[in-house]
């Protein structure tokens, strides 16, 4: 038997009487505090420190008979750095071009979202969870799901759970679980598919414009992946009103 107890938000994974609080539980020989963990349907993505007898250990740690284990989630602001790595870097901090992300099917509106705060976000309704494992992994991802299951893939490194239902609600946790306020460049990406958009001039995109559009408005930007239009209209206003963002 080992002691262990689960801290701040990993509560959400836990049954009702174990939020909070130190519970035993029985062990397997041979059984590494990753499964142990994810016994408890804490998604180990979700994990950034581990504590076992005071002592800071990784995944692969074999728990043993009577060790008192502490698990706490993923800190942005945070100092660890004394500690046992889970992951390389903060997860916002995975590229140059800042964080990635990669989207269940049941994220389509947070997709857009996140596309238009500037963020690097693939999405398709038709990727299986094993593509999209296997794409977290091969451009180091952040995986963002409503299926708890789908993070307990190992090959998945850096993904997040998301608890609420409603856009709004997705979009603000994001950005303050990766520390992303100071990142966001509205419109920066196409949030129909992820591509670059790139200022045009009016001029060469004239035959393209209704005559209203054309009349009414002189900035423009062009996705240089499929080549729609973007210009700040209704659109973008409503983005704004809704989100209380505007950064340009």
């Amino acid at each position: 038997m080992v002691t262990i107890r689960f801290y701040e938000e990993l509560n959400d994974f836990l049954v009702v009487e174990k939020k909070k609080v130190s519970f035993t539980v029985k062990t397997n020989p041979g059984q590494t505090v990753k499964d142990l963990i994810e016994s408890e349907n804490v998604p180990h993505t979700e994990v950034d420190l581990i504590l076992v007898n005071s002592n800071s250990v990784d995944f692969s740690y074999q728990v043993k008979a009577n060790d008192r284990i502490s698990v706490y989630p993923v800190f942005e602001s945070l100092d660890i750095k004394n500690a046992t790595k889970l992951r390389p870097l903060p997860l916002r901090l995975l590229s140059s071009n800042g964080a990635l992300f990669i989207l269940d099917v049941n994220l389509g509106k947070l997709a857009r979202y996140l596309r238009i705060g500037g963020f690097d976000t693939l999405y398709s309704n038709s990727y299986k969870d094993k593509e999209i494992a296997e794409i977290s992994a091969r451009e180091n991802r952040i995986v963002l799901t409503r299926d708890r299951d789908l993070l307990k893939r190992s090959i998945i490194q850096r993904g997040y759970w998301i608890r609420s239902q409603n856009v709004l609600l997705q979009y603000y946790a994001v950005l303050e679980r990766f520390d992303l306020i100071d990142s966001l460049s509205l419109y920066s990406r196409c949030p129909q598919c992820n591509g670059k958009l790139l200022q045009v001039d009016k001029k060469d995109i004239l035959d393209r414009l209704a005559p209203k559009t054309a009349m009414y408005y002189d900035n423009f930007k062009v996705c240089d992946s499929c080549g729609k239009i973007y210009w700040k209209g209704s659109h973008y206003n409503n983005f704004i009103k809704m989100t209380g963002m505007d950064l340009q």
